[in-house]
């Protein structure tokens, strides 16, 4: 009889590395894989081979979970397998957890009777992992720019969980801060918080007056007709994920700075963005009676 819970831990970034030994330290019996070009200060568990992975109780996969083809995301690896014959190996009654989980991954999942849960799906998740994406974001703004936000004016376009974390931290810091928002109770609340709001639809009347452009909303808002009105000096940040928000053909053309910045907390503060994970997958244990 297994005396104690097994995790395996595969691929990802140092997030996934911070969260094997947390697990370990709480007193989990963990595996790792795809994590051999991991730092040498960062200690794991022996590297083990991903194909006896029926031995485990759960099996953690990286968020996203998949790269290129559908590869295992394993930046920390020289290694390369898909990350459907991971699934494949598995046994019924496993719980399979990870980040952005494709449809064929559910699929192949639910038909060998394995649990599935995605990270994004959590709230607590989604909430803690907005902060370190804003402060990744100031934080690139700042190198960008070569100057302070106190006094600057930026845009925040779209009030979900990372523009309301942004815009308190570019009010702190004292920025005049502009937020956008579609509803009408979103702006309500923009202004009770001492932001100026306006519409998502109407930024093209405004966005010419602001150096700095921070876009949270996962569809293209900063489109070619947009974009040329932004001074020439402007800062164009887009934290959106899917395909963005941001038309960046169109900025380069016009030769304004766009920046793509996706997968900050992992970049930034991957030790913060592991305890998150942590935390998560905690929750999700003990929801399933670990």
């Amino acid at each position: 009889m297994k005396q104690r819970y097994e995790i395996w831990v595969l691929g990802g970034d140092l997030r996934q590395v911070k969260l094997a030994q947390l697990l370990q330290e709480e007193g989990y019996l963990v595996r790792v894989y795809g994590m051999e070009l991991r730092p040498k200060a960062e200690t794991l568990p022996d590297r083990e081979e991903w194909n006896r992975i029926e031995e485990a109780d759960c099996v953690l996969l990286p968020l996203p979970a998949e790269g290129a083809g559908g590869m295992l995301y394993a930046p920390l690896s020289q290694h390369r397998v898909k990350a459907s014959c991971i699934v494949e190996r598995m046994r019924p009654g496993q719980l399979l957890c990870g980040g952005k989980l494709s449809e064929e991954l559910r699929d192949r999942a639910q038909r060998r009777d394995v649990r599935v849960e995605d990270y994004l799906t959590r709230e607590e998740f989604a909430v803690k992992n907005a902060v370190p994406t804003a402060e990744g974001a100031i934080q690139i703004a700042m190198e960008e720019m070569g100057c302070t936000l106190c006094g600057t004016r930026a845009m925040v376009i779209g009030y979900g969980r990372i523009g309301k974390v942004l815009a308190h931290r570019l009010q702190g810091l004292g920025a005049n801060v502009t937020v956008t928002a579609r509803r009408c109770s979103d702006l309500a609340w923009i202004e009770a918080f001492g932001y100026h709001g306006i519409r998502t639809e109407q930024i093209g009347h405004e966005i010419q007056n602001y150096p700095l452009v921070f876009n949270t909303v996962p569809m293209q808002v900063l489109n070619q007709d947009v974009l040329a009105s932004l001074p020439p000096e402007c800062l164009v940040l887009d934290l959106a994920g899917g395909s963005g928000g941001t038309d960046f053909a169109a900025a380069e053309r016009l030769g304004i700075k766009a920046i793509w910045a996706r997968g900050l907390p992992g970049k930034v503060a991957p030790t913060t963005a592991g305890e998150i994970l942590h935390q998560t997958i905690h929750h999700m244990l003990q929801e399933v009676e670990v």
